[in-house]
């Protein structure tokens, strides 16, 4: 498991999809054997290591994560290939030029781009059911969730910390922490996280799953600290600070959260 990757995923029922693909997600959906989290970043990683690296997949993934919500089988499908042409998009903010050519020459990285522009001009209104965060979980996803579906488990494939919610309640938390955030603070980039984080929920069914995964950070944060983990409430404390003008707790909500982050984040430098 790559160590230090977040996820948030939306798993849609099977009505939410036209066919044929409905027809395709029912059937995977019933297959003994599904593939895991660790088998898609298995076959990422797999791309990167011929020469030239592969920085984007060829064709689109046919696998998906599945999910049953009240004897509703939701799927979210993978996309990596168009996940992989948006990671490429921000790849220059965040390494340096010199690393970034030795790891995906100029060459490759054109073509990718070439790609992906012709393929946007026949799927304009495309989305990915996926986001992924590195070293850390931003803080506008903690919004959507309540500290009763914190799920923290020791199963069979090894540790896990994950929060489920239904789609409703997500989009009526954000609406709300929004309404908190625009009559308490100026606009900036958290007021705008949560804007965006918003409209990317208005695109899936309403009867969908939203999951946050925390994914390969579980290996890399201690496990005392992981049991500690208290995110989504310092979240929620902080929200309701705000709305009864409680600037000083609010505060201190932040600053828990932003510690317990700035640690984790921390650690991609250590050697």
């Amino acid at each position: 498991m790559v160590p230090y990757t977040a996820y948030l995923r939306v798993y849609e029922p099977l009505a939410a999809f036209p066919e044929p693909e409905r027809g395709h997600w029912a059937r995977y959906a019933r297959r003994e054997t599904l593939p895991s989290a660790q088998d898609e970043l298995r076959r990422s990683l797999a791309d990167l290591l011929p020469t030239p690296p592969v920085a984007v997949p060829v064709h689109e993934s046919g696998d998906a994560f599945v999910a049953v919500v009240d004897g509703v089988t939701c799927v979210c499908p993978w996309r990596t290939r168009l996940r992989g042409w948006q990671a490429l998009e921000g790849l220059t903010d965040q390494l340096p030029g010199l690393v970034l050519d030795a790891a995906l020459p100029p060459v490759v990285r054109r073509q990718a781009e070439a790609d992906y522009e012709r393929w946007l001009e026949r799927n304009p209104d495309a989305r990915p059911w996926i986001k992924t965060a590195t070293w850390h979980v931003p803080v506008r996803w903690f919004v959507l969730f309540a500290a009763e579906e914190r799920e923290y488990d020791k199963g069979d494939e090894g540790l896990v910390l994950r929060y489920r919610t239904p789609m409703v309640e997500a989009r009526r938390r954000v609406a709300r922490a929004l309404r908190t955030l625009k009559d308490s603070l100026e606009e900036g980039p958290l007021i705008d996280g949560v804007v965006e984080v918003g409209r990317w929920l208005e695109e899936f069914h309403p009867r969908s799953l939203v999951e946050l995964d925390y994914g390969g950070l579980v290996h890399v944060v201690p496990e005392a600290d992981l049991a500690d983990d208290r995110s989504v409430e310092d979240v929620a404390e902080g929200l309701t600070a705000l709305r009864e003008g409680d600037g000083a707790g609010a505060g201190a909500a932040y600053e828990r959260l932003t510690e317990r982050w700035s640690a984790v984040r921390d650690r991609q430098y250590a050697s």
